[in-house]
């Protein structure tokens, strides 16, 4: 019998008794695991999630939890190419792949980047700026995010079992939370493949993932308030999920993407010969046939003038016509199999459904040859494209997951907003003209019915990341019927996981709370100039308090020779009085600047090795010939950049 794959529980593998579901190969229908998770304890896999993994990620700092990431991610990296093989068996061809496994990789990377670069070495995140609250500057608020004492239930779709989980994985990470991964039975024999090597590298400590390998059985009846549910999958699914006890009850949070009717506009502009007619139909052709159309992001409308319907189809044909459908075994293959020969007749179901309002104008559902394989065995699907006859519901309503697009013309003076928004809420719309008033027009339009909106032209083609490609650093959600989630969006991706509290005290509770210098909190005097302190002995709060500095004359146009800076204000006196700011000549603000280092930089080789730059600089107040200038310097924050051998303060 072929292998049984295994689950991770409160630190132990598991392997089910029974014989449990058999995967097989989506092209050649060959067995290629078995999958079961009867008799696996998931009260003990939620407390040793709690007891274990939640404590051991918030031992470690934020810095502490990114290197963890970027260890975890460089084992991963090391051993992709067995990932690429395994991921074969589910249908994808090797391009396909990379942008579930390399993809999902590279996002682990981003996020342990993005929390060296801006999280604390601390374990408790400030959230914007400190809030006055009373007169007298004694009483004052300020919003933390801390990690929550739960855990995550990511529950997984069969499309990207690499990209899905870890997406997932590496936000809750930073956050400090522990993760139970549950992946799709179709394709998880890839995902328990990564898992196997997530727990071997070690980077993460015990606990912090476990995987469930099966049916979720009663998972969800031992999570409450303090635990997060992150489900991607179909609507109907979530909407089960979303209704359970541990949601509607007990509060759990619970983030969701799932269908998606997304649509793709070409502008008027975009006539043949144009570049971005081209880039059109490139777009269209490669959403629907990477992966076989079996993404979440995949262009199922795409909306058309009127005038270019007939081009439009000529030039999607032209390019489908060159599109290899078999066994991604085959070096010659473009597009592989669908994940399973059920989920084949789920779309071919669905386009028969579509064909109530459309017309097929390339491919035929129900044919295909495929290279090296047997069309019986495999899920094997030509890409077809649709036409929208008349104004109906179907297009718009109904998604066939797989290399399918219906194609849905529009009249001059139509509002692409509300053509857009019957899709019912989308993860991702496409805007494709060099027009900016068609473009601004339907970004206005269509914005507040998407998660994320694409606007290709000329100009950004060579870098663009396509239509169908999520990014780390933005957020990949959308409303409505896209579940009303959302994920990634760089450091907002962690505070999904995390909880803001508002906290009003003094400003010295404020900062010793937070690990952040607060204006009015008690300031120590080192004895010793800061600069000559070294990194582990710098106090939050030690300050130095400069010498005083008159600003002149002759210093203000010394400072306008070397500068260049002539600006009246600066330079001449009957001008300068005319100014209802100045009422006469003024210090530039970035002598001022200059003049400030003077006062408190220790020149002497010390351990400051860089000034990098003053956030939120303004200058409040001229200062005129004759005033006098002097500096505090505060230590507000400090943070250790692991492994790069120095701080920022």
């Amino acid at each position: 019998m072929t292998e049984m794959l295994a689950s991770y529980a409160a630190g132990a593998w598991y392997t089910a008794p029974d014989e449990g579901t058999v995967v097989v190969d989506a092209a050649t229908g060959d067995p290629v695991a078995r999958v079961s998770a009867t008799g696996l304890d998931t009260r003990e896999m939620v407390d040793h999630a709690r007891r274990v993994g939640g404590p051991g990620l918030r031992r470690l700092t934020f810095q502490a939890r990114a290197a963890a990431l970027k260890e975890l991610a460089t084992h991963l990296d090391a051993n992709k190419a067995a990932y690429h093989e395994l991921s074969l068996a589910t249908g994808a061809t090797r391009r396909d792949s990379t942008g579930d496994i390399d993809g999902g990789i590279g996002t682990t990377f981003v996020f342990s980047s993005r929390g060296r670069r801006e999280l604390p070495d601390g374990f408790l995140l400030a959230d914007g700026d400190v809030e006055p609250i009373g007169k007298e500057g004694t009483f004052v608020g300020q919003h933390v995010y801390t990690s929550l004492r739960g855990v995550v239930l990511q529950v997984n779709a069969f499309n990207f079992p690499v990209w899905g989980m870890l997406e997932k994985l590496a936000p809750a990470v930073l956050a400090g939370v522990p993760t139970i991964v549950k992946p799709a039975t179709q394709t998880a024999h890839l995902t328990a493949a990564v898992m196997r090597d997530i727990i071997a590298s070690g980077a993460l400590p015990e606990g912090a993932v476990q995987f469930l390998c099966g049916s979720a059985g009663d998972v969800l009846d031992h999570l409450g308030g303090e635990d997060v549910v992150a489900f991607t999958g179909s609507a109907t699914t979530a909407a089960a999920l979303r209704g359970n006890d541990a949601v509607t009850a007990r509060a759990a949070r619970f983030n969701a993407e799932t269908d998606s009717l997304n649509c793709s506009i070409l502008g008027p502009d975009a006539t043949v010969g144009t570049p971005e007619f081209d880039l059109y139909i490139k777009e269209v052709s490669r959403e629907i046939t990477t992966k076989a159309g079996q993404r979440c992001t995949c262009i199922r409308r795409a909306m058309v003038p009127e005038s270019l319907v007939d081009d439009v189809i000529s030039g999607i044909r032209a390019r489908l016509d060159k599109v290899v459908v078999g066994n991604p075994r085959n070096e010659t293959v473009t597009m592989g199999a669908l994940v399973s020969l059920h989920q084949r007749d789920e779309v071919r179901d669905a386009v028969a459904a579509l064909g109530r309002a459309a017309e097929t104008v390339y491919g035929d559902p129900m044919w295909v040859e495929p290279v090296d394989a047997d069309p019986e065995r495999g899920a094997f699907m030509a890409p077809v494209v649709l036409l929208a006859t008349g104004d109906r519901p179907e297009p718009h309503e109904i998604e066939a997951f797989g290399p399918v697009t219906t194609l849905i013309p529009y009249g001059a003076g139509a509002d692409l907003g509300a053509l857009a928004a019957r899709g019912g809420g989308s993860l991702v719309g496409s805007i494709v003209s060099y027009d900016p008033d068609f473009v601004r027009e339907a970004v206005a339009g269509a914005a507040p019915y998407h998660g994320r909106l694409l606007i290709l032209d000329r100009d950004s083609a060579a870098e663009s990341t396509g239509h169908g490609t999520p990014m780390p650093q933005l957020v990949h959600g959308g409303p409505g019927r896209a579940g009303g989630g959302e994920e990634l969006g760089g450091i907002r991706g962690v505070l999904h996981y995390m909880q803001r509290t508002a906290l009003q005290g003094t400003p010295d509770v404020l900062t010793a709370v937070t690990g952040r210098w607060v204006r009015g909190a008690r300031q120590r005097d080192p004895q010793v100039h800061p600069f000559r302190i070294p990194f582990g002995a710098l106090v939050i709060g030690d300050s130095f308090n400069s010498q005083e500095r008159e600003v002149t004359l002759a210093d203000i146009e010394r400072f306008a020779a070397l500068s260049g800076d002539h600006f009246y204000a600066h330079m001449d006196e009957v001008a300068a009085r005319r100014n209802p700011l100045f009422g006469g000549r003024v210090a530039h603000g970035y002598f001022l600047i200059a003049a400030a280092a003077g006062l408190f930089v220790e020149p002497e080789f010390g351990p400051v090795l860089a000034n990098y730059g003053i956030d939120a600089l303004r200058f409040l107040k001229p200062v005129k010939p004759g005033d006098r200038i002097r500096v505090r310097i505060s230590c507000k924050e400090k943070s250790l950049r692991a492994g790069a051998g120095y701080g920022e303060v």
